[in-house]
This record gives structure tokens, sequence and C-alpha cells, in this order.
């Protein structure tokens, strides 16, 4: 059955709330294999025998595979539907967790993460697409709340991860665990997922759009808040145990810590923006990013530490949705502005944890993060030019309370065309 005036297959009701829920689970289950790896980021490093600058090499290996093999995922769908991709995509994710855990030496754990990175990648655009799919056809927000559960699977992974480092388990055996259950829970979440397909006569999208001068500014707030959101999932854990002497288990914890933040602050950020705006909510988590910075920088004792990197995960949570919506707004193309500013913070997940390597092999890990509270203090110095992201009252749909029509049609592409790593790139 379709719809006559689109052409498009009619899905009822339960069809669609059964997606949403299962859309959220692959979520979850992203997140998950990515807060599983970041809490094991030491123990990798030991197993590899590599270096802090070396490491830092190594952490840019995913963001760089993402980049390279996220148009794949267009490309993809286009031939097997939204289904299948995703299954393959989803599951080929999960399963490249145990590579590095494998990697003896540096190259391979270079080569490990590129693999890692580039399913990710492609996953990531595939879920991201399913999700606006079904936020169109409930004709409500729901992209806030699928990033919120994305960040909550990362809160578990790194938990798990936690428990893992407490027990000094193997982190292979940790890997290979965590990715059999992982692997098991997104196949079945999958197959309730709408099976989308491209019409016959559908272009595949574009591989590329280059930033227009609109979204040059935006995208610069981007940067910065995702430099830091990549600084911290990637190089907290290691900052604890090698800046101030903690235990793995503490320094695992702290990537916990930095993860349930960010949960928290996404599943919350709606109604903060609708009550006061995006510049003042992007100034006020600016400024507590930053002031997380600076505790890092000057933390004494790991306790200190842990609540500076709470507060960054809280200060940058919403920065980039924020970033995608006013970029649909800020000139007569939003689509090309919105693909603009997502280019330009994912540059910027490929940059972050080698630049924190290299800066840090060069000073140290405290030097490091003085460059990620200064980059917060500019988040919430030029919070202004996101002045066009504040919608107008009553703009949303009836009864909800998530992005009116101007934002939403328009975000979502952004997220759906390179969404972070950001997140990690995440997310």
């Amino acid at each position: 059955m379709s719809d006559t005036s689109t052409g498009r297959p009619a899905y009822g009701a339960g069809q669609v709330r059964k997606a949403r829920y299962a859309v959220a689970t692959v979520f979850a289950v992203h997140g998950a294999v990515a807060g599983s790896f970041a809490s094991r980021v030491p123990w990798v490093a030991d197993h590899a025998s590599v270096s802090a600058g070396q490491l830092g090499l190594a952490l840019a290996m995913p963001a760089l595979g993402a980049s390279l093999a996220m148009p794949l995922a267009g490309r993809i769908t286009h031939v097997l539907g939204a289904r299948a991709a995703q299954r393959m995509l989803l599951a080929g994710w999960t399963l490249s967790l145990v590579l590095p855990g494998l990697a003896p030496n540096l190259l391979t754990l270079c080569l490990a993460l590129f693999v890692y990175g580039a399913t990710s990648g492609m996953a990531d655009v595939v879920m991201n697409a399913s999700g606006v799919e079904v936020e169109n056809l409930l004709d409500r927000s729901i992209m806030s709340g699928l990033h919120g559960m994305w960040s909550t699977g990362a809160l578990l992974g790194s938990a798990g991860g936690t428990l893992a480092a407490h027990l000094d388990a193997d982190g292979r055996l940790h890997f290979a665990v965590a990715a059999a259950v992982l692997t098991v829970v997104g196949l079945v979440a999958c197959s309730w997922l709408l099976d989308i397909r491209a019409a016959v006569d559908e272009e595949p999208p574009p591989r590329f759009a280059l930033p227009p001068r609109s979204a040059l500014l935006i995208g610069a707030i981007g940067f910065c808040a995702v430099f830091a959101e990549g600084a911290s999932l990637d190089w907290s854990a290691v900052y604890l145990r090698d800046v101030l002497g903690s235990s793995a288990t503490l320094a695992a914890a702290c990537t916990t810590g930095f993860t349930l933040t960010m949960a928290l602050a996404r599943f919350a950020g709606d109604p903060v923006v609708d009550r006061f705006g995006a510049v003042r909510s992007v100034r006020v988590s600016g400024a507590l990013a930053a002031l997380g910075g600076v505790l890092v920088v000057l933390a004494p004792h790991p306790a200190v530490a842990m609540t500076g990197f709470a507060l960054l995960g809280l200060g940058i949570a919403v920065v980039v949705p924020l970033c995608f919506a006013a970029a649909g707004r800020s000139g007569p193309n939003p689509s090309q502005a919105i693909a603009g500013v997502a280019t330009i913070t994912y540059t910027s997940g490929l940059v972050a944890p080698g630049a924190i390597g290299a800066l840090a092999e060069a000073t140290s890990l405290v030097v490091s993060f003085a460059l990620v509270t200064l980059l917060a203090c500019g988040v919430a110095g030029f919070a202004g030019v996101l002045r066009a992201g504040d919608r107008e009252r009553g703009a949303g749909p009836a009864g909800g309370s998530g992005p009116g029509p101007a934002s939403g049609k328009g975000e979502q592409t952004g997220v759906s065309g390179a969404s972070r790593a950001s997140e990690h790139p995440a997310g």
C-alpha cells in the first residue's frame, strides 16, 4: 500500500512507533561501541606499546576512515534499501570493535582504527537518515532524543569498560564479548526499521559540498565544540592515568562521567533552548565547558579533573545541533550551508585526537587541555553568530516542542550527511 500523493509506502502508526524504538536502539548500540573502545584506550596503548604522540596519530584514523567511507553509505542504501544497509553496516561497526585489541604495534593499530572508523561513519549516516524519516512520519522532533540515546549507549559501553578495567580483564576478551552482544542487539533492532528505498529514478546524494561563506563562522563554533568533545572522549582516561596517577578503574570511570553529562544534557537540551534561545544557551554552555577545562588543567586531584570533564560534557552537548539549526537559516541554500557546517565539524573530529597527541608529545597533556579550554571560550564568545538558530515562538508542530518546519528539515539534512563523530565523531 502506498501514499497516492507521494508514491511512497504508507506506514501504519504501529509500524512507525516500532521503527522509532528500533532506531533509538540502533543509536544506543552505535554509542555503546564508541564508549566501550574509549574506556579501554589506555589498555590499547599499552598493548600496542605506543607513545602519546603515536597514540594521537592512531586515534586520528577513525575520523579519517569515516570521512573517506561516509559517501559510500548513500550508495549502499540506494542499492539495498535502508533496512538491509543498516543491518550490514551496523554489524560491521560492532564487529570492528575487536580489531584494536588485536593490534600489536602502531601500524596495525592505525589500520584497525581506520576500518573501525570507516564502518562507524557509514552506519552513522544510515541511522541518522532513518531517524529523520521516522521524525517526518511522526511530524514531531525526535532527533535530540535519538542523539541522547547515542550518549546513553556510550555511557553503558564505558561503564562496561570501567568494570572490565576494574577486573583487570584482557582488552581482547572485553572487546570480543561486547562486540558479540552488541551485534545481536543491533541485528534484532534492525528488523523493526522501516525498509525505505530510493525511487527508481532518484540520483545518489552528492559526495561533497563546499562550505558557503554563511557557514564558516557557524562551522567554526561547531569545530571548537567537536574538538573539545573528541579530546575529552579519547584522552580523558589517559589524562587521569598519566597526569594525575589514578588507577585504571578511575581513569575509565572518567570517560563514563563525561558521557553521562553529555547524555543528560542532550535529553534536556530542547526545552532549555526553547526557553532561552540558541545564543544564550550556547553562551552559557561554552562558559560551563571553559570552566570544566580550567578545572582539568589546574586539577590537583583526580576528582577535580573528573568534575572538569563532566562540565565539559555538559557544556558542549547541544552546541553542534544548534549550529546545524542556525546554518539552516543562514542563507538562500539551507542544505548547502548545513552540509558545509557538517564538513567543518567533521574535520575537527579528524584533527582533534592527533593534535592533542602531538601537542602532548611536544609539551604535555596539561598544555593540550589548555588549548581545549581556549576553544571552549571561543564557543561562548562567538555564540552570537548562532542568532539565526533562535526559532520563532509557535513555529513548532502542534503539540510538540521540536524544531519548526524551517529548522527541522534543514537541520536533519546536515545530521544525516555527516553526524559526530562528532557526536563522536559522535556522536
